[in-house]
């Protein structure tokens, strides 16, 4: 039976399991994973984060985050889903990831580009890769519903849906349809419901591919869902999101006509307990 040190940790209710290869020694407070501990197979780290992110016989997570040594930022995160999947980019992740590594300012290297992170306290901001691929009202019909589904990439696919009601929006039933619809295909997407509150603040609840249900919150789909929301509403360029895990997400950023630069996220993260997984 081998040890794998593990750190856990949450940003907005998105939680995480951490595994530090990045370095071969490790500095004071930092929990490293030998780099004997973990394959290096894709294979393997799959079948691991489905594992470890069990909530019954495992730790417990939305995802595995595996950290390694990177040549053109100050380390690479790697995303596993609960299912193993690979994501190309993980914005609470990524939040969850610069106050782990314990610096004022970092670079994190990802599938998606580089992702800048500033931190204050247990306050963490991150800059966005600039978002593409924005479509307005793609209509899919949902039995006898003609949906207008709106669509951005922030790293990751997102479908974004104006609702009113929201708390009573079935979004494992609805978000599981949409996940899977061939309009998205090949990749399939995440799909986030948004509820109008103010001319600078909306409420969201998020289907992510890859947990395969609800979660807390989602920080690319809060991001995405706040594009949207600025260029149908005609908002400022700071905007709250309350997520369902009931934080106030911020997101910052610069618009000219349809596009976008300069996207920040902010909010909070924390450790939540370190520990030693037995495979």
């Amino acid at each position: 039976m081998r040890k794998i040190k593990f750190t856990k940790m949450v940003a907005s209710g998105n939680d995480f399991v951490v595994i530090d290869k990045s370095h071969p020694a490790s500095p004071a407070g930092r929990q490293v994973t030998k780099p004997s501990c973990l394959a290096g197979r894709q294979a393997s780290r799959q079948n691991l984060a489905k594992k470890i992110c069990d909530r019954k016989f495992g730790v417990g997570a939305d995802g595995l985050l595996v950290l390694e040594k990177s040549k053109i930022a100050d380390v690479r995160m790697r995303i596993f889903n609960a299912d193993g999947s690979e994501a190309q980019m993980c914005g609470n992740g990524a939040r969850c990831i610069a106050l782990y590594i314990g610096r004022k300012s970092i670079d994190i290297e990802t599938k998606a580009g580089i992702i800048e992170a500033k931190v204050n306290a247990n306050r963490v901001r991150i800059k966005l890769t600039d978002p593409k691929d924005i479509k307005f009202d793609i209509p899919v019909k949902l039995n006898a519903r003609n949906l207008k589904v709106n669509f951005v990439d922030t790293g990751v696919p997102h479908a974004v849906i104006f609702v009113e009601g929201l708390d009573k929006i079935n979004v494992s039933q609805i978000g599981r349809f949409l996940r899977y619809h061939e309009k998205f295909a090949p990749r399939g997407t995440n799909v986030n419901f948004v509820e109008v509150l103010s001319k600078d603040s909306f409420k969201i609840r998020t289907y992510e591919r890859g947990v395969e249900d609800e979660t807390l919150a989602c920080g690319t789909g809060t991001v995405a869902s706040t594009l949207i929301f600025a260029l149908k509403t005609g908002s400022g360029n700071k905007i709250r999101a309350r997520t369902k895990g009931e934080e106030i997400l911020t997101v910052y950023f610069k618009k000219r006509g349809n596009k976008f630069t300069d996207v920040w996220l902010e909010g909070k993260a924390g450790i939540v307990c370190k520990g030693e997984y037995y495979v």
